[in-house]
């Protein structure tokens, strides 16, 4: 093939006009300890501290690389043999990559001339030192090793296909023929431990995972739980074998990095188990959830009844005291531990270790932290799960019909349900817990080009790899950004010749790769399906001035997909002419031929009736929302491609996708990834010498410019948006009332030095920037405000939570343009992102505005998209069926779905929007208490009338033999207002004067005298009638009448549970027995606690303990504590997580360096610090 410069010239370094420079690379942990440290790095100078960080600690490799001197000579040992080290140039890494595969395709005859071959090096080595285009992951992992450095080491059971006698080979060794592909498809069948089987997948999983790549699986074929085994028996189920798979791919960490396997499980959604399928997730997430409060719980109570059984004596000791009867403290405790459901064996061992002489009982306490041990505990939590959703449930939902639900081992129904109802769990489960996603099988089918061979049942783990079983592709991500001119000019032949020499890279890589299973080097080698992509479309929308939510972003979507999947099908068809179609053509070529028609028609957007085979029609681009010269561009691509297609067949079975570009979109820093629209309007970006600072997102300026805007006005939004860097002249909080409030120059100065990075005013008040000696004896802060965790200086100061806000608002800007001075109403959809930006920002794409958009790109990718459909914590379930319906009306291949906040492991931003509860508690219960005593003093001046018609209750009782009724009336709010007495039997005289002493007593009520004092009053008065009480639940004994009635007034208003001899909690079924059930303390003896039931609900007694000794361990210290070692807690920080959020973060730490700087990509999260993904790409 002919290949052309553009970017270099015959002659020179391909290098000649990018400037390098030394640099040094660091990623630390939150504490400051080092992850990785290198020095003295050459990289391009234009090149982010991120993207060097990254290259230097994922990309280079670490050893076997021969090593040389400043003036390019080789370093020799005492031997005279080289020295080998790592990679520390960046020109190596270009040149082991761009100088393997031009040597393969050298090799195997894929360029005309030595000269073509040159070109393609040169263009290459240019376009990935000036970020224009990168391969996936495993292509830097692996590529080139064992051709620029010699490396070789044993096969790791890797297979090719001989491209000359096409028989598969095992790999010699591990370097020779690396495993390049990101994306894996692979097959399962219904079988334990054969080739091909259930036990054979996970072996093969794990060796994709061991090389950075991953993986995805349709177990459809597996048997249900209780379908019939051919030798006897009933199966155990999918589910059961899912975790074995999911325990398997958590245990091992991919690409020698420590994020997580890349896993994708589908399933059928006919299969018997698919209900079980969909709630996995929600149930292992609540199993977390339990887990988290139950060890939080038990720790709490536990430790209370620990602290309960030491009671302290009037000389500063303690003595053990395990008997409840006597410690009402105990008492207590246990009961409240037994309420929160603590279980009873746990509640009888603290005896045990008081009587140890313990003190503290450490119960470990989990978190939710998606990386945390809690999560680790449960299945289910290392694959992405999607259902397969055909046409025909589609159909049958709209009808209100029944779905079936078929036998894996004969076909027939096992299950009958209504299709709503497995509608809404699917969207229920989405809400709650943003998984499973969907894959519209029908859709997916139609669009397939090798349909003779099988249908697509799965797809890779972000869900753009979409083809046959036991397949693999490798991608490649273009860098959008790189092809828009300064005058906002999109370069349609640079972009057409990018396209043409990665999808030739693409294909090489094919010929070149190892394959981890015999299978799939056969069926790789036989399709030869590529995935070529972009990244930084959300980025060239916002600096053309277009929002990602409108009809001119989807026609530019539309152009730019169709222009670069047409030129790479083009370019496919050439490669056909000179090497041959890809195997599997011949018995595909009408079905192919069909697809690329349907492709063709989209970018002329033909009408619904032309399309052929599709039940679904796509959305073409629409001419008058598009530059004719990138529509004319996009549908000559396809005339080209079609044309050539006919004539030599294709290369390549596939083509294109559109993958999450994670770690290799920061490598070529771009500010957005995939198709996806930005995620926040100020970034904070990386310095060399660590740390952040604030910057405006890079799009916003040109995209200001674009809009009309003049220096000044664009600077002042900017402002809005990042703040001043500075407390001079800011409203409440400036120079001047921080110095009448003590504050000197040279503070101000040191403070001020720590707000050009600062996200919130408070992080430059605290008392390492003050220092703590400038805090206690110029601010007069004592030393337990200083050591608090919820230090807050500025409120110390006096200044109220609004002029905090406000002060911070100038300081540190707002996060957002929306309120910024000058900026038109009609230009804000230009900046929306996909979650809202900062604390005031209310705007965000909508959920179909991301599904339009996917549907905007579809009809022109081989594959499909790798996307989140971004959704706020508001959303109902309702919003996620109508986001999964219209993904299918528009013709979506599939759609993932993430509610902001439906992780239990991502903290929803409530701190901050409800403020701080309790001192709204204290403020309520302030104001409460002030208008209560106004009332007070009112009933006190005048009486309180009781309603007409009044609540109440009638107690009888049988009060030393004589019966009596007590009659209450109480107010609309339930306090008692007047009481009744009624003793039939007596005398007149008596019953009159306890009819007056009734009317007495209700008069004081009614004019504010509390029941409190008649209560102290009257009860323990003594006379007769008295003794033994019938008929009341919890009074047995009164030494009067009056006694009586205050007794049973007091225990109902007011809680006085202290003058009844029958407790509420004595008439549980779990009560413990009264003093006079309980053995003397001379009969009793120590109890082994063994022999008490674990499982009782109302155990007979629990023993008193003798004291043991006076409660003073060894070497004098009160107690021991049950374990010595330190727990290290895992818990997150609200301010923390709260600062994340707001700047655009999910709020999750990242499993490798620990910063909070994980965000969506695709389906996945990936690092903005140090690039880690726990995704594939």
């Amino acid at each position: 093939m002919k290949i052309d410069r553009r970017f270099t010239k015959t002659g020179e370094s391909p290098y000649q006009t990018i400037p390098f420079s030394h640099r040094s690379s660091e990623i630390r942990n939150p504490d400051g300890s080092a992850v990785f440290h290198q020095a003295n790095i050459l990289a391009p100078e234009h090149w982010s501290q991120l993207a060097v960080d990254i290259l230097a600690q994922k990309y280079f490799r670490k050893a076997g690389v021969p090593q040389f001197d400043d003036q390019g000579q080789p370093l020799l040992n005492d031997k005279g043999g080289p020295i080998l080290g790592g990679e520390r140039d960046a020109r190596q890494v270009f040149h082991r990559l761009a100088g393997c595969w031009t040597e393969w395709g050298k090799t195997h005859h894929y360029f005309d001339t030595p000269e073509d071959a040159e070109t393609f090096k040169d263009e290459l080595s240019y376009m990935l030192a000036w970020q224009m285009a990168a391969p996936n992951s495993p292509q830097w992992f692996n590529t080139g090793l064992h051709f620029a450095y010699g490396l070789s080491g044993p096969s790791q059971g890797h297979f090719y296909v001989d491209p000359n006698s096409h028989r598969v080979k095992l790999a010699r060794n591990a370097y020779e023929r690396p495993q390049v592909h990101a994306c894996f498809i692979q097959s399962i069948s219904d079988d334990l431990v054969n080739e091909g089987g259930i036990m054979d997948l996970w072996v093969r999983e794990a060796r994709l995972f061991k090389y950075g790549s991953g993986t995805g699986t349709n177990f459809s074929k597996l048997r249900a739980d209780g379908e019939s085994l051919s030798g006897g028996g009933r199966s155990s189920g999918l589910m059961s074998f899912l975790k074995i798979g999911d325990r398997a791919a958590g245990a091992i960490k991919s690409g020698g990095t420590t994020r997580r396997a890349a896993k994708m499980v589908c399933l059928d959604l006919d299969h018997p188990d698919i209900e079980e399928f969909i709630d996995w997730k929600v149930i292992e997430e609540q199993k977390v959830a339990a887990m988290v409060t139950g060890s939080k719980v038990c720790a709490r109570h536990l430790n209370a009844i620990l602290r309960a059984c030491h009671v302290p004596r009037q000389d500063g000791t303690t003595q053990v005291d395990t008997n409840p009867r006597d410690n009402h403290a105990l008492r207590e405790a246990i009961q409240a531990a037994r309420e929160a459901a603590v279980p009873e064996p746990y509640i009888h061992r603290m005896f045990s270790y008081a009587q140890e002489g313990f003190t503290h009982f450490v119960f470990h306490e989990y978190d939710t932290n998606w990386d945390s041990k809690a999560y680790q505990t449960v299945s289910g939590q290392n694959s992405n799960n999607s259902i397969r959703i055909p046409n025909e449930f589609f159909e049958t939902l709209q009808a209100g019909g029944d779905w079936k639900l078929t036998r894996r081992t004969d076909g027939a129904v096992c299950k009958t349900m209504p299709a709503k109802e497995l509608w809404d769990r699917i969207a229920w489960a989405a809400w709650i817990c943003a998984d499973p996603g969907v894959q519209y099988d029908t859709t997916i089918n139609e669009w397939h080009t090798c349909p003779q061979d099988g249908r697509i049942k799965a797809s890779n783990p972000c869900s753009e790899y979409m083809f046959l079983d036991d397949t693999a592709c490798n991608l490649a991500s273009l860098n959008l950004g790189r092809f828009l001119t300064s005058e906002g000019q999109f370069d349609i032949d640079g972009f057409r010749h990018a396209v043409r020499l990665w999808t030739i890279v693409l294909e090489i890589s094919v010929l070149m790769a190892g394959f981890p299973g015999r299978a799939i080097a056969e069926k790789s080698f036989a399709y030869r399906t590529l995935g070529l992509g972009y990244a930084n479309l959300g980025s060239i929308l916002m600096k053309l001035g277009i929002p990602y939510d409108s009809p001119q972003a989807l026609a530019w979507s539309g152009a730019i997909t169709s222009l670069m999947t047409g030129e790479a099908y083009a370019t496919s068809a050439e490669m056909a002419k000179e090497l041959g179609h890809f195997n599997a053509y011949p018995r595909n070529a009408e079905a192919m031929l069909r697809v690329m028609r349907n492709h063709r028609r989209a970018a002329y957007n033909a009408s619904a009736d032309e399309y052929e085979e599709l039940t679904i029609p796509p959305m073409g681009i629409q001419s008058d929302q598009c530059p004719q010269t990138l529509l004319q561009a996009a549908q000559t691509s396809w005339d080209r491609a079609l044309a050539l297609g006919e004539q030599y067949g294709y290369r390549n079975a596939q083509a294109t996708v559109i993958a999450p570009t994670g770690t290799i979109g920061l490598v070529m820093d771009c500010d957005t990834t995939g198709i996806e629209p930005d995620f926040a309007l100020v970034k904070f970006k990386k310095l060399a010498g660590g740390g952040y600072f604030k910057i405006i997102n890079q799009s916003l300026p040109p995209a200001l410019r674009h809009l009309g805007y003049n220096s000044s006005q664009i600077q002042d939004i900017i402002t809005y948006a990042t703040g001043t860097r500075t407390l001079k002249q800011a409203p409440f909080i400036n120079h001047d009332t921080l110095l009448a409030k003590g504050f000197d120059r040279e503070v101000l100065e040191r403070m001020e030095a720590t707000l050009d990075g600062a996200f919130d005013i408070h992080f430059a008040f605290n008392k390492w920037t003050l220092t703590e000696e400038f805090c206690r004896e110029k601010l007069g802060l004592t030393e337990s405000q200083l050591q608090s965790p919820q230090l807050n200086i500025l409120k110390l100061l006096g200044f109220t939570q609004e002029e905090i806000l406000a002060a911070t608002d100038f300081c540190c800007g707002t996060m957002t343009v929306e309120g910024a001075p000058h900026l038109k109403p009609e230009h804000l959809s230009v900046f929306d992102c996909a979650n809202r930006c900062g604390r005031i920002g209310q705007r965000f794409i909508s959920p179909p505005a991301h599904i339009r958009m996917m549907a905007a790109a579809q009809p022109f990718i081989s594959g499909a998209i790798s996307k989140t459909i971004n959704m706020p914590a508001e959303a109902s379930v309702d919003s996620v069926k109508e986001a999964y319906m219209l993904s299918w009306t528009s013709m979506v291949k599939a759609v993932a779905l993430y509610r902001d906040g439906s992780k239990l492991s991502q903290p929803l931003n409530t701190v901050s929007e409800w403020g701080d509860l309790s001192a709204q508690n204290e403020h309520i219960a302030s104001v409460a208490k002030q208008a209560a005593s106004r009332v007070l003093v009112r009933y006190l001046a005048k009486r309180r009338p009781l309603p007409t018609r009044r609540g109440g209750y009638t107690q009888k009782a049988i009060v030393g033999g004589h019966k009596i009724y007590l009659r209450t009336g109480e107010y609309e709010d339930g306090t008692l207002g007047e009481i009744f007495l009624d003793m039939h039997k007596e005398g007149a005289a008596f019953r009159s004067l306890m009819n007056c002493f009734a009317i007495a007593i209700s008069l004081g009520f009614q004019h504010g005298v509390p029941l409190e004092e008649y209560v102290d009053a009257f009860v323990f008065t003594r006379f007769e009638p008295n003794g033994p009480v019938k008929l009341n639940d919890h009074i047995k004994m009164s030494t009067s009448i009056i006694d009586y009635i205050f007794r049973e007034l007091a225990i109902t208003y007011l809680d006085r549970h202290d003058l009844e001899q029958v407790a509420p909690e004595d008439l549980r079924v779990d009560a413990l027995k009264k003093e006079t059930d309980m053995p003397d303390d001379g009969e009793e003896g120590l109890v082994d606690p063994r022999s008490l039931s674990s499982t009782s609900i109302s155990p007979e007694v629990f023993p008193s303990r003798k004291p043991v000794g006076n409660g003073v361990g060894k070497n004098g210290e009160h107690g021991k504590v049950a374990r010595k070692v330190e727990m290290k807690r895992e818990t997150l920080t609200i301010t923390e997580v709260q600062e994340a959020r707001q700047k655009g973060y999910e709020g999750d730490p990242c499993p490798e360096c620990k910063q909070f700087k994980m965000v969506r990509n695709g389906t996945c999260l990936k690092c903005d610090n140090c690039g880690s993904t726990n995704g594939c790409s």
